[in-house]
């Protein structure tokens, strides 16, 4: 419990600057970022407080910066490169007006809250008495690796074929997004995947299962698909519509047999 007392205390401060930082730039985007910072934070103060930088926790650690680096450098990129603030926080402040502030401060420490229940699998971790690697927690890098090579290709495949300006009102389906519709999402819950994994074997490792659970269900139900879903079909209306027909939403898998 006192792991968990700092652990949330330390992410709940750092939201809150997040969303002080946001009062000067006007502009919410900025919370994504704090997504990877949050889990790099919590991994630090959960080892700090449990076992120490072990062999086990080290290597914790390194798949949290890995992941957090990647997605933060991602996220900072998209950021500077916005011309205006994301379409989902403006319509915030049209709604809320002048209360819009306290809206945002919710939004912000509501997110540092999730991240307390996602990063459930880090505490496990690091309370582990057996400082070395089982069989599975190596299962639990595998895992890892592959989703953090799959989200970062994706990503990129995406970021290249937008780049092209002959791909304007397309929709990408070429690499991974040919069998996914969704192949970025897929691997970041994969991630989980690997985390979950990863505490496994660690004393009540069995709860850390809350964190894949609550990532499918955010990605495919709530902020990730649905809502990419709906954009594309504003977007690009019978083309999406026919990619939705011959390929699968979320799980990499072949194209459906009319496609072919």
């Amino acid at each position: 419990m006192h792991a968990f007392y700092w652990g949330m205390v330390s992410v709940g401060v750092l939201f809150l600057l997040m969303w002080i930082i946001h009062l000067f730039l006007k502009n919410a985007a900025i919370v994504d970022i704090g997504w990877g910072l949050g889990f790099i934070l919590l991994c630090v103060v959960y080892i700090l407080n449990g076992r120490g930088f072990n062999v086990r926790n080290t290597i914790c650690l390194g798949m949290v910066l890995l992941w957090g680096v990647r997605i933060i450098l991602y996220l900072l990129k998209r950021f500077s490169a916005a011309k205006e603030e994301d379409k989902r926080y403006k319509k915030i402040r049209q709604d809320f007006g002048k209360m819009a502030w306290l809206k945002f401060l919710y939004i912000f420490e509501s997110q540092a809250t999730l991240e307390i229940i996602i990063g459930t699998p880090l505490m496990v971790v690091s309370f582990n008495p057996n400082p070395g690697l089982s069989y599975m927690a190596i299962s639990g890098i595998v895992i890892f690796i592959i989703a953090l090579v799959g989200e970062t290709v994706s990503d990129e495949q995406l970021h290249a074929f937008k780049s092209n300006v002959m791909n304007k009102g397309k929709t990408c389906d070429v690499g991974l997004w040919r069998y996914s519709r969704h192949p970025n999402y897929f691997f970041e819950w994969l991630v989980w995947v690997g985390f979950f994994v990863y505490a496994l074997d660690s004393p009540m490792g069995w709860v850390a299962v809350i964190s894949p659970m609550i990532m499918f269900y955010l990605l495919m139900y709530v902020s990730g698909v649905p809502l990419a879903e709906a954009q594309s079909l504003q977007a690009r209306g019978e083309e999406y519509r026919r990619y939705q027909q011959t390929t699968s939403m979320f799980v990499p898998w072949f194209k459906c047999r009319g496609d072919l």
